[in-house]
């Protein structure tokens, strides 16, 4: 079979969360069809990219956005009543472009990564398609009215408004649907939404495994240090939890980790707080700290920093919103708290009571081999290709 992969970034390198679902989708999927990929770029390409994704796509299509036809896509979308989102990577060359791949390979299938790309695929009625929702915009964008500034209100408040509408509207024009989590196919504006399959993130357990360090961090937040959720957590950890921490364990030091710390994250940074920024190998940042701490405030879909945690056989502490997309048993997989008084009483077990550390440790590790792999994951995406 060939499959048209349509995404708004190139996959690669694996520093956001929709990378790394499109990089190991492609990886699996690779080995029994063809895949012939589109993206968007609105950065400086990695130069590894075309490399490593020439391993499993057998044609490779990038579209730069410049600044300009940013700003350009952004006013045309303000007009015709699209979401930013939607607008900010949509334009006519880009389109014409996919056409024009879709003429010359005919593919057998169109997968769509997040509604950013749905507009791409709309016109080719004859070809099945597949909208891999991932996340649910409007429902990050309703939470995010609660914590960002009052002068950005309006926007939010219109770009939500937006995002309901389109999230609904979008559903006919695909013959399947599919998300990351059963907690937010119900946060779907759609009557059908059940309709939708639930494909979860998988975690490579050949890369993210136990090894050897020394501990020189009590605790890790990790992430993209520049995507809005994961800076609203690591103020909330530095500014509301830590302080309660030291006060008790005045010796504790935080990893703040993760490509492109923007401001107000480098703000934070002390002589218990350190920044790491992008490092080559993750794992080490992991391996050298003895316990997650994931805040998550407003985040919507599955974390894979607490899937790479577990993996890693690291203790986790979450809030309940992201563990309801994660589905792990509380005090046992995974410690769960919603206060900074919470967070503090399961940091402090964690730290004083090794036997508990180590039990929520090796739970938490069995669940994420056993319930989140890419292959298992990816054969329910192939089911769903064939059946239309």
């Amino acid at each position: 079979m060939k499959i048209l992969v349509i995404l708004s970034r190139v996959p690669y390198p694996l520093d956001k969360g929709d990378k790394l679902r499109a990089f190991n989708q492609i990886k699996q999927l690779s080995k029994k069809h063809q895949v012939i990929l589109f993206a968007l770029n609105d950065s400086e390409l990695d130069e590894f990219a075309f490399a490593e994704l020439k391993k499993y796509c057998v044609a490779i299509s990038i579209v730069k956005l410049s600044k300009l036809t940013i700003f350009f896509n952004l006013i045309r979308a303000l007009f015709n009543g699209n979401p930013l989102q939607v607008g900010y990577f949509y334009f006519n060359r880009a389109q014409k472009k996919v056409d024009s791949l879709i003429a010359k390979h005919k593919p057998d299938h169109i997968y769509c990564q997040l509604i950013r790309t749905a507009e791409y695929a709309k016109p080719h009625t004859n070809t099945p398609k597949t909208l891999d929702y991932m996340d649910v915009f409007s429902k990050g964008m309703e939470r995010r009215k609660s914590t960002d500034p009052f002068y950005m209100w309006p926007i939010l408040a219109l770009e939500h408004n937006r995002l309901l509408k389109y999230e609904h509207d979008v559903f006919q024009f695909f013959n399947n649907k599919t998300i990351i989590s059963d907690q937010d196919k119900n946060f779907i504006p759609h009557p059908q939404r059940q309709e939708i399959k639930v494909i979860p993130n998988g975690v490579d357990t050949d890369y993210f495994k136990s090894i050897p360090f020394e501990k020189e961090f009590e605790l890790l937040f990790n992430g993209n240090m520049n995507y809005p959720p994961n800076v609203e957590s690591v103020e909330y950890l530095v500014n509301k939890i830590m302080p309660l921490v030291w006060e008790k364990l005045p010796k504790v030091r935080l990893l703040i980790s993760g490509a492109s710390p923007n401001n107000k994250v480098m703000a934070l940074k002390s002589d218990r707080v350190e920044i790491s920024g992008w490092v080559f190998d993750i794992r080490e940042n992991f391996a050298k700290s003895k316990i997650l701490v994931a805040p998550m405030q407003i985040s919507i879909g599955l974390q894979n920093k607490l899937l790479e945690a577990m993996a890693m056989q690291l203790p986790c502490v979450t809030s309940t919103l992201a563990n309801n997309a994660l589905g792990a048993k509380p005090n046992d997989q995974i410690l769960v708290a919603d206060t900074p008084e919470q967070y503090v009483k399961c940091i402090i077990e964690l730290l004083q009571n090794e036997t508990k550390a180590r039990e929520i440790a090796i739970n938490g590790y069995k669940f994420a081999i056993n319930n989140f792999n890419w292959n298992s994951s990816t054969a329910k995406l192939k089911e769903l290709f064939g059946k239309k």
